[in-house]
């Protein structure tokens, strides 16, 4: 089977944590994942929420384990070339889906994202890895923004809530062993990370640490509709 990757992209993916990759995606896929969110959205999960607190105005939406439901959220987590994507940037003879959802913020929401890294939402251990792949072209301020090698800090943070307002749960704590600390004021000490964040065309993705802060980093209003899917896979091993 041809490589997807090349050695420097691995390499970044390990050292910085998070890597775009271009054209990787074909738009077939694209039109397909769009076309599953809509069906979604007319009939969603149970786990469908809004993390607008306020009715009526533009929201920040998301469901989530969808995939068993929506042909082609299936059809995309079998055949697209995800998997070999992620094989190859974590070494791993096997991977396993972890989570799948979708997110989309409706032209003049406010809600955004809250610095974060996915490992704390997740009672697992093991090598794991994100696929975000933006369903629109999104400038660099549009998307999200990555703290580079911030998943080579060793640390866990607490979660935090998406829903507006982004509370903090639980308090510092030692769980099974490890050591849950406060999630650092990424927003309020911007100038002491480096970011990760980039323009991404259709067909474009980011692949990122599972480890790894991210967020919005810009206060602006998108004035377009943005949607994304994101799948976390799993290296053979990881339970």
């Amino acid at each position: 089977m041809k490589k997807l990757l090349t050695a420097d992209e691995i390499k970044n993916f390990k050292t910085d944590g998070a890597i775009v990759l271009r054209k990787k995606f074909d738009i077939s896929w694209i039109k397909k994942l769009k076309i599953g969110i809509k069906k979604d959205i007319k009939s969603p999960s149970p786990r469908f929420k809004s993390h607008t607190i306020q009715k009526n105005i533009p929201a920040y939406l998301e469901d989530y384990w969808t995939w068993d439901r929506i042909p082609e959220f299936k059809d995309f987590v079998f055949n697209s070339p995800v998997s070999q994507i992620a094989s190859e940037l974590m070494s791993a003879k096997k991977v396993n889906l972890l989570m799948d959802n979708w997110f989309l913020r409706e032209a003049g929401a406010k809600s955004s994202t809250p610095f974060h890294h996915d490992i704390s939402y997740f009672d697992v251990e093991g090598t794991m890895c994100i696929l975000w792949l933006p369903l629109e072209p999104t400038g660099e301020d549009e998307g999200v923004a990555w703290v580079k090698g911030s998943h080579l800090w060793n640390k866990i943070f607490l979660r935090v809530r998406f829903t507006d307002g982004h509370k903090v749960e639980g308090e510092e704590s030692i769980i099974n062993g490890k050591k849950y600390e406060g999630p650092p004021d990424i927003l309020g000490n911007k100038d002491k990370y480096e970011f990760l964040k980039w323009d991404c065309e259709l067909g474009d993705c980011v692949m990122f640490d599972i480890r790894t802060l991210h967020g919005t980093l810009s206060s602006s209003v998108p004035n377009k509709t943005l949607s994304r899917y994101t799948l976390r896979v799993a290296k053979e091993g990881a339970r």
